[in-house]
């Protein structure tokens, strides 16, 4: 049914065909009689093989939904019903921000891959924590990831105080944190990956990560646009900050394989897709060998079949997310997926 689809959506501009889907899905599960059966009964995929525990958390499935596809969290339990094994929501930041000028995302075909430059636009942490709050007191089943961001106009050095706000606002209603530095649509963003700030950030997080003698898992989020000494450095930092583990890889900057035309190829922003399949296994299984598998990863970035997915289990990712192949394959991804990994 999408393979039939999908030409017509992508006549139009993606990011109003994502909200008008979306949105037609919410519905669908919300009020068209036994639509939330009717999705789980054709996506959901219920196997015990499946199941797994990571960073101390109980997964129904390896299959995740990658941040920046519901920023907000107004979808989560529509897209849970196609069978994900958990759903990270944001990036958000403490304030509410609009992002970059549109147009901001772009369909590239001819290589199955999305540029974005979307600029972390986010509704706020207070109205992300009010409905996870009212979400969780619905549906505890459903595992959800926050991950978090500064807002655009935050200096580097005030970064710290964002995070940290974003991470007390939602601790109560998240299952685990993504402290996302490397988003390369936020100016200077990256620069925050560099060992001495990314430490620091880490480490303060870490000390407020005990309330009520709970604590939640902080991953990392990183570029794949890292040397083989960044990685090592990132090695040390998740070690000696002692959080739960990584998510490889964020988008990257790196446009040399493309081959669609020119106008498009050169537009600015955060390549995903088939172009960064390789690139992040690379960085997943470097991850794995250099820290001796001493804590887990989340593999990501230009899953689009079954293959792709147990490429990056196996170069050590214990759980993987989708987006741009999601959007590319249609929601029978994850059955897809999960079917080929039993």
């Amino acid at each position: 049914m999408y393979r039939l689809i999908k030409p017509v959506f992508f006549q139009f501009d993606p990011e109003k065909v994502h909200h008008f889907v979306v949105k037609r899905l919410n519905w669908f599960h919300a009020h068209f009689p036994f639509g939330k059966t009717i999705l789980r009964s054709s996506f959901d995929v219920q196997i015990k093989g499946l199941e797994r525990e990571v960073f101390g958390i109980k997964f129904k499935n390896p299959v995740g939904l990658a941040a920046g596809f519901d920023k907000n969290g107004e979808y989560i339990e529509a897209l849970s019903d196609l069978g994900f094994g958990f759903i990270e929501v944001g990036t958000v930041t403490p304030l509410p921000q609009p992002g970059n000028d549109l147009p901001r995302m772009f369909r590239l075909p001819k290589d199955q891959a999305l540029i974005n430059r979307m600029g972390f636009n986010n509704k706020g942490v207070d109205t992300l924590a009010e409905r996870l709050r009212l979400l969780k007191v619905k549906n505890k089943e459903i595992v959800i990831g926050g991950n978090i961001g500064k807002n655009k106009l935050t200096p580097n050095e005030d970064a710290v105080s964002d995070y940290v706000k974003c991470f007390e606002r939602l601790f109560d209603v998240v299952d685990y944190f993504v402290v996302n530095v490397s988003s390369p649509n936020t100016p200077g963003l990256r620069e925050l990956q560099e060992k001495e700030p990314l430490t620091d950030l880490l480490k303060t997080l870490q000390g407020l990560n005990h309330k009520n003698g709970i604590s939640r898992p902080i991953l990392l989020k990183i570029a794949p646009d890292l040397t083989d000494e960044q990685l090592n450095d990132i090695v040390d930092i998740v070690i000696e900050s002692k959080i739960a583990g990584v998510i490889a890889t964020n988008t990257t900057v790196d446009k040399s394989t493309l081959t669609s035309p020119a106008e498009l190829a050169a537009e600015q922003g955060g390549l995903s897709g088939k172009p960064l399949t390789q690139r992040s296994t690379e960085v997943i299984r470097y991850l794995s060998k250099r820290s001796g598998k001493a804590f887990p990863i989340i593999g990501v970035g230009g899953i689009h079949s079954a293959q792709d997915a147990k490429d990056k289990l196996e170069a050590g990712a214990s759980l993987i997310q989708v987006y741009t192949g999601f959007v590319y394959e249609g929601p029978e991804i994850v059955k897809n997926i999960c079917k080929a990994l039993v």
